[in-house]
């Protein structure tokens, strides 16, 4: 399910989850997001959901909004795409997170439909062992095609199924994943069993069999 992430100064201070066709947000207290601050207008944006596709639409406010950067009167929005509505920053968010983990942490399975690389002819298996934090010793099975782990906003690293093995990648954030101390760049890294992988402060082993 859809949901926004609204932060000032970088602290969160809501989620709001997208359950209704239309979402407004504005300063005015019969919005469905109400933010009270001068630099927001009334009715400031509104969120329109077709199926998962979400619509942002400016509902002609003072001083504008934007996302990633740029002012829209009308986008849709895709998942991680931040909005900016006066001082305020709300991080869209648009992937099935999986329970249990971590409050601050997600492992989200690949949502593309492809098929695990085992169900064409490999036997891969790879597990993610949790080294630190509150989730520390907990394993997370890497069967899906892509999963991904760490903190939307800060530091996002994907894990994928090849047919050779497994590779991990940045994905999003200013926050660069580590691969056994060494920064991870912008192109997919091969994993060895052991490599430890370090993302937003928490350490996770990788362990092929």
């Amino acid at each position: 399910m859809p949901k926004m992430i609204v932060s000032i100064d970088g602290v969160v201070i809501k989620e709001v989850q997208l359950t209704k066709e239309r979402t407004t947000l504005g300063r005015r207290p019969y919005n469905d997001v109400v933010i009270d601050n001068l630099a927001v207008s009334g009715e400031h944006v509104s969120l329109q959901m077709s199926g998962s596709e979400v619509m942002l639409e400016d509902l002609n406010s003072t001083n504008g909004t934007y996302v990633n950067g740029k002012a829209v009167k009308k986008q849709p929005l895709q998942n991680g795409d931040t909005i900016e509505v006066g001082k305020y920053k709300i991080k869209f968010v648009n992937e099935a997170e999986a329970p249990g983990f971590d409050k601050t942490m997600l492992f989200k399975p690949g949502q593309n439909g492809v098929p695990p690389a085992a169900s064409e002819g490999g036997n891969l298996n790879g597990v993610l062992r949790v080294l630190s934090g509150t989730a520390s010793g907990r394993e997370v099975p890497l069967t899906k095609a892509v999963t991904t782990v760490g903190k939307p906003g800060v530091a996002v690293a994907s894990i994928s199924r090849r047919s050779q093995g497994f590779v991990v990648a940045h994905v999003e954030g200013s926050g660069i994943p580590l691969l056994n101390g060494a920064p991870i760049g912008n192109e997919p890294v091969a994993l060895k069993s052991g490599d430890v992988i370090e993302l937003a402060g928490t350490k996770m082993q990788f362990i092929q069999n």
